[in-house]
């Protein structure tokens, strides 16, 4: 082993905090911010301090190394990136107000990029023209931007984030399969490596296309993502992704559709108490705009629309609720009253619990009236089933059918089969076997290298302080002189020794502090192991700790050095 530099914290640029930060959403971002690894610079976008910047490199490390490993080759592309790509694909619009876009001095339209498949897919194009020069996979790691409305968490939701995103080109379906694979069994060794709790679950691909689409998903309390995990099956899905199956036709037989008097009865609510009958009996009809056209969203009453997960269905198109404005002009929808029967205008989607043969009570389009026994299929037909309501806990599983349990998670990878989606617009082809053009198929794979640092410190803290698994930890060994001259001297000792062996060690040398706070900065900053040469320094004995398990030993230094190397 080569020899480690000693960072001592006399010369460490990195100022702890007692208090938390008053803005501080999550325990990420409250720890992060005060053992001294970020400091916010504005909305949404971080400054790296040394101990962070240190754990960031840790996990592009080993992203880099699992990455190489499956024969990935590395690239660097540009930030700064032309609107034409982008327009060619469409995106340059479907982002929207994600995109920063700016001008050059000519008036040239540029964005900063929040992803890299037009520009891989050129690449690859300028330099791959034979099937002999594929299956290809390029990979970066490489600063995003996205400008997120309401950037929050901490480096877990920004507006600036390290990503890897890799790409691989392949000119068969049955070759993409193999790179998406291999870049599966690639993400569960990264994430193992970096001491994640994870899960696999089924995802839609939204406005990224293509077909087969799984999330990393890391469990925390923090995370923004709902995955569903079936306690009686390997079944987990990202609560978008969950499909079920449109029931079995109801047999007929029901009575005619009655119009009934409900006066100052707008909501769910109101109406089942109004009617003396189950939320579940009635049926919720939800106005939205998608691209600007009204759109009616059919679900039982006593369930919620997932606005998110009717988007990703409906990616790339806009999804938005209507308004007051929309109503007008629009006599044959009356706000509060909509029922599925005559709405000849509008599109009407429903959730596979509106079945065929099903019979509801719900507005019969007429101020302070609604209709009962509404059968869809007699009375209403569905242009189109989704599965768009809240899921929720109990919920049968897909799969086997039992109740659904609900967590909560942080994404931290995304793997997609695009096909493709970008080889056409971009015209990919490469020469084939026979001598004719084969149009590239490919694959997109994302890992969010700074969420990983977030995803490590929600799953590992404790109420001390952060505890970082030693594959990233900023050092192996957190030194602590504990008093001064004797315990100063063991210190530099053990330091020395330590980074002699080839550990990393981070020295606390600070001058005028009590043993009480060093120590007290030692848990917060949650190296794995802390070395206190303190009160029988002069006997040549230290406290060797370790942070996680919180074990506590005294032991002659060189007994000390010797467990630690």
């Amino acid at each position: 082993m080569s020899t480690q530099h000693v960072q001592r914290m006399s010369r460490l640029m990195a100022k702890t905090l007692r208090e938390d930060p008053a803005d501080a959403e999550t325990l990420s971002h409250r720890l992060l911010v005060r053992a001294g690894y970020v400091r916010r610079s504005s909305a949404g976008v971080w400054t790296w301090l040394p101990l962070g910047k240190r754990v960031l490199d840790n996990v592009s490390r080993i992203v880099r190394e699992e990455m190489d490993a499956i024969g990935a080759q590395e690239v660097l592309l540009p930030a700064l990136l032309p609107k034409e790509p982008y327009e060619v694909s469409g995106r340059w619009s479907e982002y929207g107000d994600l995109l920063f876009r700016l001008k050059d001095r000519k008036g040239a339209d540029y964005l900063l990029g929040p992803t890299h498949e037009e520009i891989f897919t050129l690449v690859v194009k300028d330099q791959c023209t034979s099937y002999k020069d594929l299956p290809v996979m390029l990979y970066q790691i490489q600063t995003k931007y996205r400008d997120e409305a309401r950037p929050r968490s901490g480096v877990l939701r920004g507006r600036e984030f390290q990503m890897k995103d890799s790409y691989s080109f392949d000119v068969s379906d049955e070759g993409l399969a193999e790179s998406y694979r291999l870049h599966r069994e690639a993400y569960i060794r990264i994430f193992e490596r970096l001491g994640l709790d994870h899960r696999i679950v089924s995802a839609v691909s939204g406005a990224m296309g293509g077909s087969a689409s799984e999330e990393f998903l890391a469990p925390a309390e923090a995370g923004e993502d709902t995955f569903v995990d079936c306690p009686s099956c390997d079944y987990a899905a990202n609560t978008e992704a969950v499909t079920f199956a449109l029931a079995a036709p109801v047999a007929g037989g029901h009575p005619a559709l009655e119009e009934v008097d409900t006066p100052d009865t707008p909501t769910i609510e109101t109406l089942a108490a109004h009617l003396g009958v189950p939320a579940s009996a009635t049926l919720k009809n939800l106005l939205v705009k998608v691209d600007g056209e009204i759109v009616a969203v059919g679900v039982p009453g006593d369930r919620e629309v997932d606005l998110g997960k009717l988007g990703e269905h409906l990616a790339p198109a806009v999804v938005e609720l209507v308004t007051a404005e929309d109503f007008v002009d629009r006599p044959d929808l009356v706000r509060g009253y909509v029922g599925p029967q005559g709405l000849d205008k509008v599109r009407y989607l429903a959730d596979p619990r509106v079945a065929p043969g099903t019979s509801w009570v719900t507005g019969a389009n007429r101020a302070d009236t609604h209709a009962r026994n509404v059968v869809c299929g007699r009375d209403f037909e569905v242009d189109r089933y989704l599965d768009v309501v809240v899921v929720e806990p109990g919920d049968p599983c897909p799969r086997c059918g039992a109740g659904l349990k609900l967590g909560r998670a942080i994404e931290i990878g995304h793997i997609f089969q695009l096909g493709r989606k970008y080889a056409d617009a971009f015209g990919l082809d490469v020469l084939g076997r026979e001598g004719k053009p084969v149009r590239v198929t490919m694959g997109s794979y994302g890992i969010g290298v700074s969420r990983a640092v977030a995803a490590l410190a929600e799953q590992t803290a404790d109420e001390r302080g952060l505890c970082w698994p030693a594959a990233v930890a900023p050092a192996d060994v957190h030194v602590v002189a504990a008093g001064k001259a004797v315990p100063l001297a063991l210190a530099e000792q053990a330091a020395a020794a330590l980074a002699g062996s080839g550990l990393r060690v981070l020295l606390d040398d600070r001058p005028g502090l009590s043993p009480g706070v060093k120590l007290t900065d030692a848990e917060l900053i949650g190296v794995p192991w802390i070395l206190v040469a303190g009160r029988r320094a002069a006997e040549g004995v230290v406290e060797l700790q370790h942070r996680t398990t919180g074990t506590r030993e005294e032991l002659p230094l060189p007994e000390a050095l010797s467990r630690l190397t």
